[in-house]
């Protein structure tokens, strides 16, 4: 049976590729900041590297897929996303390479928002990272960094596009609208309506990581998207449509980013190259499994 280590594996993404690589026949190990009573769970933060490496000795992965990361762009401390994000991968990385038994293959996760808001309607892996905010230049950074490893490690950096489902936290958008539909607000405030994404569901992007784990790629990076951006205008018709009511939408400029990247859509030709697979569950089933889901 070979081993898998999640890194960040009670977040929303975590959750469920855990069941699914468990359901796949894996052997799945998971490290966490928070402590938990599970013999195959560990609690470490990736910033102390000496129990890192500790846990690694012991574990001895055969893949690994690195998760771990400040993912809310809203986050508040610019100084977490570097730390987190680039040193803690870093951490990861040197302990791995240090290991007698290197893993088959490392995905790190990284994230399509380092594209920033370039004037192309389907954004390919050719186009020129532009950051706009903290998140996507401590993603780009670490992209950079994880570079200087692909000679001692067979590394995959994937860029996954917004993507959603159920149990994901309300501080991202499509939780937090579907969230109210289900306690039948009346009321949401939301923040800049003007804005399209290209949205995939969870159970699509847990199958891309299985699928390009198992894969004899390396050394490269991919976007993981639907290839198609929906109006979050679009998002809320249909959530009338399910929920059977109209709800009144408010703008509330608290909720209003600065450097909003108005309109993000992904081209996914390189990805189904790589693996004859693209995400593609319509996001009104996404939308109607969040709604009926009990959380």
């Amino acid at each position: 049976m070979k081993t898998v280590l999640i890194t960040g594996i009670d977040g929303f993404t975590g959750s469920y590729l855990s069941l699914a690589l468990e359901s796949a026949g894996f052997k799945v190990f998971g490290l966490s900041k928070t402590a938990n009573t599970s013999n195959n769970l560990f609690e470490c933060d990736l910033l102390d590297k000496l129990k890192l490496q500790e846990l690694l000795n012991q574990i001895q992965p055969d893949y690994v897929i690195h998760l771990a990361a400040i993912s809310f762009v809203g986050h508040g401390d610019a100084n977490d996303f570097y730390q987190i994000n680039v040193i803690g991968t870093m951490n990861l990385l040197e302990s791995l390479s240090s290991l007698d038994k290197k893993p088959l293959k490392v995905l790190v996760a990284s994230s399509a928002n380092i594209y920033g808001t370039p004037d192309i309607e389907a954004i390919d892996e050719a186009v020129l990272p532009a950051p706009v905010n903290h998140y996507a230049t401590s993603k780009l950074a670490m992209e950079f960094m994880v570079q200087t490893f692909w000679n001692d490690l067979p590394i995959i950096i994937t860029r996954p596009f917004n993507y959603t489902g159920a149990m994901q936290g309300e501080q991202f958008l499509i939780s937090k609208i579907v969230s109210h539909f289900k306690k039948k607000s009346a009321v949401i405030e939301l923040g800049n309506l003007d804005v399209s994404r290209d949205f995939s569901d969870v159970r699509d992007v847990i199958s891309v990581y299985l699928k390009l784990l198992l894969s004899d790629e390396k050394s490269v990076i991919v976007n993981v998207c639907r290839g198609e951006a929906t109006a979050l205008s679009d998002v809320i018709v249909e959530m009338n449509l399910i929920a059977g009511y109209e709800i009144d939408v408010k703008v509330n400029p608290k909720f209003v980013r600065e450097n909003e990247i108005t309109r993000l859509q992904g081209d996914n030709r390189y990805l189904k190259k790589l693996i004859n697979f693209v995400p593609s569950i319509p996001l009104k089933e996404t939308l109607k499994w969040m709604y009926e889901a009990d959380e």
